[in-house]
């Protein structure tokens, strides 16, 4: 991987490219990727799939696929109406090959560890990634361990179960299962394949700016508002709409708005300069976004100052609330996680963050058939 390096994206200092490379050598931040030569692309057949960004790989055969990308936006008529916005759209990311936006970064994280020749990786995850990295691991050949909470939805677990990964279950909090994952890891002498460190993943994720840049036409939502708990989609987003201004391919960025779960939201208390500490045992319906110590919390801070975005909690009954009015009006069943975004559209809406004259993108992140039906 000559074309690129690994930047800390705290101190700025660089080491070169390396699956097992997750943290800055000199401060411990997490790492991004630099590209030294942004020429190259994926090869043939691939360009479509990756709407034209670059990618972390070189031009050979490397690249792993499911048919992840191209999801549709589809205009959410009947919900605009209901929250007074002129026009309001949804990115369907669970149409995705394991229905979720989790398979975008996979793909671009399982096809460096492909090239690389890694044979087992250790992941930890409350089931979306999980899922999505025991599948591309089953593509290519890779052996998977995935540890999650015992809490994670039997749905999401069994679905890890299937591709044939071997799974962990971790009693405790979603950062229990973190540390159990890289213990084991150390023990082992095995690759870390953290889809909340590894730089290879907000690439893959990145690839969501790109489509909806194509597919808008010129004509961008003004407002892009994320469910964020460790924050992949919402920094791929950024440093896709980035590329994209910096190359003069879109005119601006649209602001970019963080929505979390009351009972976690450690970047919302940073960002309005509050105390917070996850409560023991604390819990919420959306298990995607209960992140309490997300590591790269000072790269979406900035992101959040720099489009000008804002980061706001939002109650479960409120979420439940609109997976229902997700489902009712617009005939999307939709994760706990996504309709988190949505309930924290309506706060930014009547707070006035968001105009009723503007226009506003929400992913709808994931399937709701992974999840216990709404009460």
């Amino acid at each position: 991987m000559s074309h690129i390096t690994l930047r800390c994206t705290e101190c700025g200092a660089v080491r070169d490219a390396d699956m097992s490379a997750l943290r800055c050598e000199e401060c411990d931040s997490p790492l991004e990727v630099a590209y030294v030569d942004t020429a190259p692309s994926t090869p043939s057949p691939q360009p479509p799939r990756w709407a034209g960004a670059p990618i972390p790989l070189p031009l050979h055969d490397a690249v792993v696929s499911l048919g992840e990308g191209n999801t549709p936006c589809v205009e959410m008529a009947a919900l605009g109406k209901l929250l007074g916005l002129r026009r309001l759209y949804g990115k369907l990311e669970f149409l995705s090959p394991t229905g979720s936006f989790k398979d975008r970064g996979t793909a671009v994280m399982m096809s460096v560890a492909r090239e690389q020749g890694v044979t087992e990786i250790v992941e930890d995850s409350s089931g979306n990634a999980g899922a999505s990295v025991s599948a591309y691991a089953a593509k290519v050949g890779i052996k998977a361990h995935v540890f999650a909470p015992a809490s994670a939805p039997a749905a999401k677990v069994g679905q890890i179960r299937v591709y044939g990964a071997r799974t962990h279950s971790i009693e405790g909090s979603r950062e229990a299962a973190t540390s159990a994952a890289v213990d084991f890891h150390v023990e082992r002498g095995l690759v870390y394949a953290s889809h909340n460190l590894s730089p290879y993943f907000v690439e893959g994720t990145k690839t969501f700016a790109y489509e909806i840049a194509d597919q808008m036409q010129g004509d961008l939502p003004e407002h892009v508002v994320v469910p964020v708990g460790n924050g992949s989609l919402f920094l791929g987003a950024w440093r896709g709409f980035s590329e994209l201004k910096d190359t003069g391919r879109i005119p601006r960025i649209p602001r970019l708005h963080c929505i979390q779960a009351s009972a976690f939201m450690p970047i919302v208390a940073a960002y309005q300069g509050i105390e917070w500490t996850a409560q023991p045992g604390a819990m919420t319906v959306a298990g995607g976004i209960s992140a309490a110590d997300p590591p790269r919390l000072r790269e979406i801070l900035r992101v959040l100052r720099d489009s000008s975005g804002v980061a706001l909690a939002v109650e479960d009954e409120e979420i439940i609330r609109w997976q229902r009015l997700l489902a009712e009006e617009e005939g999307i069943y939709a994760e706990p996680t996504s309709a988190a975004a949505f309930a924290g559209l309506e706060s930014l809406v009547r707070s006035g963050h968001i105009g009723n004259s503007e226009s506003v993108l929400v992913p709808v992140t994931g399937t709701g058939l992974k999840d216990a039906p709404p009460p």
